[in-house]
């Protein structure tokens, strides 16, 4: 159930791209027509997205955020780069195009791994392979944007009324649905206990591996936002006996 995570630093299934990119198409940021380089297609109908699973659907969604957040830079690292305009790579494609130089700059620039049980998507594998053969322009178009503009790391580029809602969202708590189809509340309790993590009374008392009952819904843990990536490594969250609100 961990696998999507744990290739996601080698890249991802051709599905994951191929879903991210249908999500991204709409919803990217839209420019006015003078200001619009980069060719996006026709987004008037909402294309149909099928997922293989919860985790599949979740990754696919961060994929396709993760891309709009820098839709700007990436755009700038294309054209800079001159890797695009492409026209073996029709407009239709742009969006596949762009998620997958998102996550081919988050990989930095190492080539994707390709796993034997993985289902291959012609337009995925020619545009990672496109993407691939000019990855030295890419990255150098991406060091003469951070140069222009005094950045040092990509977070700058993220557009700041996102930034504010991010550093808003990551000071929120974490709740956790229990799955009472696997797990009742006594046994996640014990669970918990076992893997060093304390119950307190509510969200002010939290500390470092601390965790309360919600007051309203006593099938649902409330666990303090530094915790997100120790919590989702977890074999209650992996069994699906946790389930991330």
């Amino acid at each position: 159930k961990r696998a999507v995570t744990q290739i996601g630093k080698n890249g991802y299934p051709d599905s994951i791209y191929l879903n991210a990119a249908k999500i991204f198409q709409g919803i990217r940021a839209a420019k006015s027509t003078g200001r619009n380089l980069v060719q996006y297609g026709n987004n008037s109908e909402s294309p149909a997205v099928a997922f293989k699973d919860e985790q599949s659907r979740r990754v696919s969604y961060e994929l396709a955020f993760s891309a709009l957040k820098y839709q700007g830079l990436l755009e700038e690292m294309l054209l800079d780069s001159k890797v695009y305009p492409c026209y073996s790579i029709p407009d239709e494609l742009t969006s596949l195009l762009v998620v997958m130089l998102y996550d081919l700059q988050d990989r930095k620039f190492q080539k994707r791994k390709i796993f034997a049980e993985e289902e291959r998507v012609a337009e995925v594998q020619e545009i990672g392979h496109y993407l691939y053969r000019y990855k030295t322009k890419l990255a150098a178009a991406l060091a003469r944007c951070r140069i222009k503009y005094d950045a040092l790391s990509i977070e700058y580029f993220v557009p700041e009324t996102l930034s504010k809602q991010e550093q808003r969202t990551s000071a929120l708590p974490l709740w956790f649905w229990i799955n009472t189809f696997k797990i009742s509340l006594e046994d996640v309790i014990r669970d918990l206990e076992m893997k060093g993590f304390t119950k307190v009374e509510s969200v002010s008392d939290f500390d470092h591996n601390t965790y309360a009952v919600d007051q309203h819904c006593p099938d649902v843990l409330v666990f303090p936002s530094s915790l997100r990536e120790e919590l989702l490594n977890l074999d209650l969250f992996a069994d699906c006996k946790l389930l991330l609100q």
